[in-house]
């Protein structure tokens, strides 16, 4: 199965050099539509309902102290990704891409599934529950 970082590596390639906030938005986007599109997910990691919008821990790690990266500084997989999932991730870039991170941040802010998963945290503070992909695949298959 494709990790993270594989989703990440091919977004970089498709787009260039791009903030680390864009790009972990567009992997959610490109998780989530996943999970309705093709009934699984891209890959196993999860994302918490950080004060920004959805982040994934270790690939916040891995980039951390970088504002911006580009396909050179992501290292995935050996071309662990099939045709069909970079499909989907071709389609949220297509209606995902060209905004910027925080126009990213701010519709993330206003679905469902980020907004659940803070329930009961003040506006923003810290938090690391995970956003479920249950959550996911209901709230984007439901649009």
């Amino acid at each position: 199965m494709a990790n993270v970082f594989d989703t990440a590596k091919y977004i970089l390639e498709e787009r260039g050099t791009m903030s680390t906030m864009k790009l972990q938005k567009l992997c959610y986007y490109s998780q989530a539509w996943s999970l309705v599109w093709d009934d699984s997910p891209l890959f196993p990691e999860d994302f918490q309902a950080w004060a920004n919008g959805p982040v994934c821990s270790e690939l916040f790690f891995k980039t951390q102290g970088k504002y911006s990266v580009s396909s050179s500084d992501e290292t995935g997989g050996e071309g662990d990704l099939s045709d069909n999932q970079r499909d989907t991730i071709d389609r949220v870039l297509e209606h995902y891409g060209s905004h910027d991170a925080q126009w990213l941040s701010q519709l993330t802010h206003m679905e469902e599934p980020w907004i659940r998963a803070r329930e009961g945290v003040p506006s923003g503070a810290g938090c690391n529950n995970v956003i479920t992909k249950e959550s996911m695949a209901l709230y984007y298959g439901g649009l």
